[in-house]
């Protein structure tokens, strides 16, 4: 029996898409959150509209591991918009049950980036020193996928069935 087998109990399945579905809006979240500053975890003036970076508190406050990427010109500017990116993208393939092996593996590159930002966890305010949040998600991520949890309360049939998505697999 193989490790990956997918799971095809609706008992399973079904939590596990309300949990894809929960996950996705907090990317989705973090996106609208961090383009305008709805005061959560960015303020107003913070916002991405108003000129603010989702990024810079991350590079130049999180950790020394990733602070030398700050002073490289213009590389902040990209990875504003790879980050935003990246937290729309996945919020809306977790949300509808689509694409959900790129939304792992994309998720998983970029919660490990978020991650190493933060190591040592001693500025984070995490207590625990190797596991925090970011890697229960990339898991997390994995578990979504490999249980299709995009066919139930999602897309995720509709999806498998389009022809651009039969071509090419990954897309799944």
């Amino acid at each position: 029996m193989s490790a990956l087998k997918t799971v095809k109990s609706y008992g399973a399945t079904l939590p596990l898409a309300i949990v894809r579905i929960l996950l996705g809006f907090m990317f989705l979240w973090a996106f609208l959150d961090k383009l305008f500053g709805f005061g959560f975890s960015t303020t107003a003036a913070d916002a991405m509209i108003n000129g603010g970076s989702p990024t810079k508190g991350f590079l130049m406050y999180g950790t020394d591991i990733l602070s030398f990427l700050a002073d490289i010109p213009g590389l902040i500017s990209v990875l504003d918009v790879v980050l935003m990116a990246a937290f729309l993208l996945l919020g809306i393939a977790l949300i509808l049950g689509i694409g959900m092996k790129i939304a792992a593996a994309g998720g998983t590159v970029l919660l490990l980036m978020m991650y190493i930002s933060l190591f040592p966890f001693t500025k984070s305010g995490s207590t625990n020193p190797l596991i925090d949040y970011h890697v229960i998600y990339i898991f997390l991520l994995w578990a979504l996928c490999l249980s299709n949890s995009g066919d139930v309360l999602g897309l995720g049939k509709w999806w498998k069935e389009q022809s651009l998505v039969k071509r090419y697999p990954i897309l799944v």
